[in-house]
């Protein structure tokens, strides 16, 4: 799956999808065959984190 490429946007998207369709990032990527440790990678770059307890990158 295409995901965005402008970081407030994959921001936006990836929380969206954690809240509304996915219990942890591990089925997020798994689904949308990502790889979760390049997403991490991706938003950690940005400044930001997963938080397993929120479901969420903040």
């Amino acid at each position: 799956m295409e995901i965005p490429k402008d970081g407030a946007m994959l921001l936006s998207f990836l929380n969206m999808k954690l809240r509304d369709e996915y219990q942890d990032l591990a089925k997020l990527c798994e689904d949308l065959e990502l790889e979760e440790e390049e997403i991490k990678a991706k938003m950690g770059a940005l400044g930001y984190v997963y938080d397993a307890a929120a479901n969420r990158f903040c």
